[in-house]
């Protein structure tokens, strides 16, 4: 008996760890990945990359074993930039759009496709890697931006009277549960996907908003983690950088205002410690204690706008 993979097609906000996890499942499981951007991808005989170029990397990554490639797992970042730009019937061609999930059906469901060693156009005169993605986990993953909106839309309820009363809008109770629970194919073909698409990433998940505990264990218990990396860069300079709890937590609401996840934390911490790692006058403090009052002064900006926001 033959068992078939299932494709996985994985939304969330940006910056809440969807590469990440796939990175470190792809390390634990000790198979080859590869993230291939579908911004940069056309449809076949136009300026740009093929999509068989989604395996070139894949390839590279398993030292062009064909074999433990063929296990591996190719990750279609930014997948939701590929949605039809509209559902009107154009003249012209939606090259970097539809033509590219037109393009992509055959490889993810599982073909034996040509492959150009080194990427790029296919040449007559270039011998071509035979890959059978058959085992080849196909993992799409994006932002989709705005498909939020389109659930809560279609989980209202119209309730109707007979005569003038106007028509009452029944909007669910708002819950800590994610509206993206509740995504179905529907959906996501509405946003722009191709119904035969969608047909080959039978499961949809989800990545979860980073809340403020969230990002606070983030930014300071991870191995690699960012706080812990700029402890390093003034290690090296000969200088010792301490952070307060109030501090973490400040840096925390203010990644959570701006609604950039984890991929915002670099961001706000070089606004915080910009004077300290740039002056030059402040050359000669070598420990710096960082409190939650200098980093609110530091980004009152953020704060002042989501007051004024609140108000």
């Amino acid at each position: 008996m033959k068992i078939d993979k299932s494709n996985v097609l994985m939304l969330g906000n940006t910056g809440t760890g969807k590469t990440y996890l796939i990175q470190n499942i792809a390390e634990m499981l000790g198979v080859p990945c590869h993230i291939h951007d579908c911004t940069k991808l056309t449809e076949s005989g136009y300026v740009g990359d093929d999509v068989e170029n989604v395996l070139t990397g894949l390839l590279r990554a398993a030292d062009f074993n064909v074999e433990r490639a063929q296990v591996g797992i190719v990750c279609l970042d930014e997948v939701d930039k590929l949605a039809k730009k509209g559902n009107n019937v154009s003249i012209t061609r939606d090259v970097s759009g539809e033509g590219v999930q037109q393009g992509l059906l055959k490889i993810v469901e599982g073909n034996v496709v040509g492959v150009m060693p080194n990427g790029g156009r296919k040449h007559p005169a270039e011998p071509l890697i035979m890959v059978d993605t058959s085992n080849i986990l196909f993992i799409g993953m994006g932002a989709f931006v705005g498909l939020d909106k389109m659930v809560e839309k279609r989980t209202q309820t119209n309730e109707r009277r007979v005569g003038f009363a106007p028509t009452k809008v029944i909007t669910p109770e708002k819950t800590e549960a994610n509206i993206l629970d509740q995504v179905l194919p529907t959906d996501l073909k509405h946003f722009g996907m191709l119904p035969e698409f969608l047909g080959r990433f039978p499961v949809i998940t989800h990545t979860n908003p980073l809340g403020k505990d969230d990002l606070v264990r983030i930014i300071s218990e991870p191995k690699n983690a960012i706080l812990k990396q700029y402890k390093k860069l003034m290690y090296i300079d000969g200088k010792k950088l301490v952070f307060t709890d109030d501090a973490i937590e400040a840096v925390a609401d203010a990644a959570v205002i701006t609604d950039t996840g984890a991929r915002g934390l670099r961001s706000i911490l070089e606004t915080v410690l910009n004077d300290f790692m740039f002056d030059s006058s402040d050359s000669k403090r070598r420990i710096q204690m960082i409190d939650g009052d200098y980093v609110r002064q530091s980004l009152r900006h953020v704060f002042k706008a989501q007051s004024n926001k609140i108000a």
